[in-house]
C-alpha cells in the first residue's frame, strides 16, 4: 500500500506556529528543554507563544510560571462574555474550571442539622447562624475547629442568643489558619442575663480576618466574656467593636493576648461600654510584639456607670504602632482607668488622648503608671482625677529623664524583631553557612491568571469586581481588593517603576519594558527549609554577581491573580542550594533551591523598617538581603 501524501504546506506552518516555542526549539537539536505538552488552542498556549514573541532566547518556561496560567478551555474563553451582568451570570460556572476565587453565600443552619448537634457545632463552614437561641434557657453551644483552614470563609451570628438566660458559648479554634475570612456577630447576645462567652484561639494564624462585633452583649446583664488569643499572629486583619456591650449591666470583658505577633492588625472599638453600669473591662497582653497595630477607642465608656478598664502590658515591644483615645470615658460616673506599662514599644509609634475624662461629673480616676512612649498627644483631657506616675516621654522636645537613660531605657525595650531569617547580610550568602529561614510559604489562596482579554473585560476597580465575583465590600475579601486596587494606584516611590499586573502577559511586558527582552525570571523552588535552619550549598551570583537591576513583583489578593511589580535598581540576585540543618552537622541533602535578592541601597527606606530592627543601622547605611518567598518571583537579565 502506498504511504499516505503529506500534509499541505500550510497545514505545516500552521502546526509550527502553534507548537510552544520551546517545542520546536528542542526539534531543531537546541538544548531548551520542551515545556509540557499543551493544546494549542486555549488560553494557556496562546500566553507560552506570546512568551516566545516577547521573550526570543530560547529559554525553558519556569514550571512556577507555567503553573499560573489560566487552566480555561478553548471553547470557555472563546465564548467568554464581554458585558459584566453577563459575566456575573456565567462564573459561578467558570470559577473552578478558570482558577478563580469566587465567594459563595453562606449556608443557613437548618434546623434539622443544629437539632443533631445538641450543642457542640463541629467541622461547620459558611453558615447563618440568625436567630439562633433567642430567648433559649440554660445550656451551652460550643463551636470548636469551626471554619478552619478555608478560603474565604463567611460566618454570620446575627441575633444569636438574644434575650436568652444563663447560657454560654464558646468559641474554640474558630476560623484557625483560615484566610480572607469574615465573622458577622451583630446583636449577638443581646438582652441576655448571665451566662459566659469566650473566645478562644480566635482567627489564630488567619490572613486577612475581619471581624465584626456590633451591639454585642448590648443591653445584656451580668454577662461575662473573655478573648483569650483572639488573631494571634494574624495578618492584615480588621476587627470592629462597635456598640459593644452599650448599656449593659455589670458587663465583664477579657481580651488577653489579643492581636499578640500579629502583623498590621487594626481594632476599632466605637461606643464600647457606653452607658453601661459596672462594666469591668480588661486588656491584659494587647498587641504585644505587633507589627503597627492600629487601634482606635472612640466614645469608649462614655457616659457610664462606675466602670472599670485595666489597659496592662498594652503594646508592649511592638513595632510602631498608633493608638487613638477619643472621648474616652467622657461624661462617666464614677470611672476608672489603669494603664500599667503602656506603650513600651520596640519602635516610636504614636499615641493620642483626646477628650480623656471630660464632662461635668469629675467623679473619676485615671492613672497612668509606668507609662512610656514617643509621639503621646494629651489634648483636652480632665483637669482634675487623672494621674501620671513615672510617665515617660522619650521624645526630644519633653524628656523627664537624660538622653542616656532615655537610650538605655528605649535599648531594653528593643525586643520586637521580625522572624528570623527574614532578613540578612550579603555575607551570609556564603557555602556552609547555617542560618535560619523565615516562613517562606505561599499563604495566598490557589489561583490563576485570567486570559489578558478576559481580564481587560472587567475594570479594575472595586465596584465592578464586587459586583463580577459577588464579594460584598464590607466583608475581608472585599476590603482586600479595595486595599490592592488602592496600592496599585499609589504613586510610586522616589526610584521606583511599578506596575500592577492583572494577566501574565502584563507580567512579561513589565519585565521586558524594565529590563530588555533577554530576561529569565526566577523563584524560590519550594517552600522545604521554612521555619527551621537550613545549611547553604552551592551559591551562585546571577549574571556573574554584578550589580543589577531587577523586576520582582508579589501577589496581592485579588480573585484572580495580580501581580504588584516593580522595577528595583541596584541589587545582586543569588540562587543558593538548601540543605537541612536540623542537627549541628545537618545531612547535607539538599532540599530546596533558594532565590535571593540583595538590595544595596536602602537609603529610600523608613527608618522604622523591620530589616533595620534585626540588622541594626539606619537607611543607607546597610545593604538588605531577603529570599523571594514561595509565589513571589523576580527577573533579571539573562545570564
Amino acid at each position: 500500500m502506498a504511504p499516505p501524501p503529506p500534509p499541505p504546506r500550510a497545514v505545516l506552518l500552521l502546526l509550527v506556529l502553534l507548537l510552544p516555542h520551546n517545542a520546536a526549539a528542542a526539534g531543531a537539536g537546541t538544548a531548551a528543554a520542551p515545556s509540557p505538552a499543551v493544546n494549542p488552542f486555549t488560553a494557556k498556549a496562546a500566553f507560552i507563544r506570546y512568551w516566545n514573541r516577547k521573550v526570543p532566547n530560547n529559554r525553558p518556561h519556569p514550571a512556577f510560571f507555567v503553573a499560573k496560567l489560566s487552566p480555561l478551555p478553548a471553547a470557555d474563553t472563546a465564548s467568554f462574555p464581554s458585558a459584566l451582568p453577563d459575566i456575573r451570570a456565567r462564573l459561578p460556572a467558570l470559577c473552578s474550571r478558570a482558577g478563580l476565587l469566587c465567594a459563595g453565600p453562606a449556608a443557613d443552619a437548618d434546623a434539622a442539622s443544629l437539632a443533631r448537634a445538641a450543642g457542640p457545632f463541629k467541622g461547620y463552614s459558611n453558615a447563618n447562624f440568625s436567630n439562633y437561641g433567642t430567648g433559649a434557657g440554660e445550656g451551652a453551644d460550643s463551636f470548636r475547629n469551626y471554619s478552619p483552614d478555608l478560603n474565604i470563609a463567611a460566618d454570620s451570628f446575627r441575633r444569636y442568643g438574644r434575650d436568652s438566660s444563663g447560657r454560654a458559648d464558646r468559641f474554640e479554634s474558630y476560623e484557625a489558619d483560615g484566610n480572607v475570612v469574615t465573622a458577622n456577630f451583630t446583636s449577638y447576645a443581646g438582652g441576655a442575663t448571665g451566662g459566659a462567652g469566650s473566645f478562644a484561639a480566635y482567627a489564630a494564624g488567619t490572613n486577612v480576618p475581619d471581624s465584626t462585633f456590633t451591639n454585642y452583649d448590648a443591653q445584656a446583664n451580668g454577662r461575662a466574656r473573655g478573648f483569650a488569643s483572639y488573631s494571634q499572629e494574624a495578618n492584615h486583619g480588621e476587627s470592629g467593636f462597635s456598640g459593644y456591650g452599650r448599656s449593659g449591666n455589670g458587663v465583664r470583658e477579657t481580651f488577653a493576648s489579643y492581636g499578640n505577633e500579629s502583623n498590621v492588625l487594626a481594632s476599632a472599638f466605637a461606643n464600647y461600654g457606653q452607658s453601661a453600669n459596672g462594666a469591668t473591662d480588661t486588656f491584659t497582653g494587647y498587641g504585644v510584639e505587633g507589627n503597627v497595630p492600629e487601634n482606635t477607642f472612640r466614645s469608649y465608656g462614655a457616659g457610664g456607670n462606675a466602670g472599670v478598664d485595666t489597659f496592662k502590658r498594652y503594646r508592649d515591644d511592638a513595632n510602631v504602632g498608633d493608638d487613638r483615645f477619643s472621648s474616652y470615658a467622657k461624661g462617666a460616673n464614677g470611672g476608672a482607668a489603669e494603664f500599667q506599662s503602656y506603650g513600651n514599644s520596640a519602635n516610636p509609634g504614636s499615641t493620642t488622648f483626646k477628650g480623656y475624662g471630660e464632662g461635668t461629673n469629675p467623679n473619676h480616676h485615671i492613672g497612668f503608671k509606668e507609662y512610656a512612649g514617643e509621639n503621646n498627644t494629651f489634648k483636652g483631657y480632665a483637669s482634675t482625677g487623672v494621674d501620671f506616675k513615672e510617665y515617660h516621654n522619650t521624645s526630644a522636645s519633653t524628656l523627664t529623664v537624660s538622653a542616656e537613660a532615655a537610650a538605655s531605657m528605649h535599648h531594653q525595650h528593643l525586643k520586637w524583631s521580625p522572624e528570623p531569617g527574614k532578613f540578612f547580610r550579603e555575607r551570609e550568602l556564603v557555602a556552609g553557612n547555617r542560618m535560619p529561614m523565615p516562613d517562606i510559604r505561599d499563604k495566598m489562596p490557589p489561583r490563576a491568571f485570567l486570559p489578558r482579554d478576559i481580564a481587560a473585560r472587567i475594570p479594575f476597580e472595586p465596584t465592578a469586581v464586587s459586583e463580577v465575583f459577588g464579594v460584598p465590600l464590607d466583608t475581608a475579601m472585599g476590603k482586600a481588593v479595595a486595599s490592592t486596587v488602592a496600592e496599585c494606584q499609589r504613586a510610586p516611590s522616589r526610584g521606583e517603576t511599578k506596575r500592577c499586573a492583572t494577566s501574565a502577559e502584563d507580567v512579561v511586558d513589565f519585565a521586558v519594558e524594565m529590563l530588555g527582552s533577554d530576561v529569565v525570571v526566577r523563584s524560590t523552588a519550594s517552600a522545604a527549609g521554612s521555619g527551621g535552619d537550613i545549611r547553604l550549598g552551592a551559591v551562585t551570583g546571577v549574571d556573574g554577581g554584578r550589580v543589577t537591576r531587577s523586576v520582582s513583583c508579589h501577589q496581592s489578593l485579588f480573585p484572580y491573580l495580580v501581580y504588584y511589580c516593580h522595577s528595583v535598581p541596584k541589587v545582586r540576585v543569588y540562587e543558593a542550594d538548601i540543605a537541612a540543618a536540623a542537627d549541628g552537622s545537618g545531612s547535607g541533602e539538599k532540599i530546596n533551591r533558594g532565590v535571593a535578592i540583595c538590595h544595596l541601597d536602602t537609603s529610600d527606606w523608613s527608618p522604622a523598617h523591620g530589616a533595620f530592627a534585626a540588622l541594626g543601622g539606619r537607611p543607607g547605611e546597610v545593604e538588605v538581603c531577603h529570599w523571594i518567598f514561595e509565589g513571589d518571583m523576580t527577573w533579571t537579565v539573562a545570564d
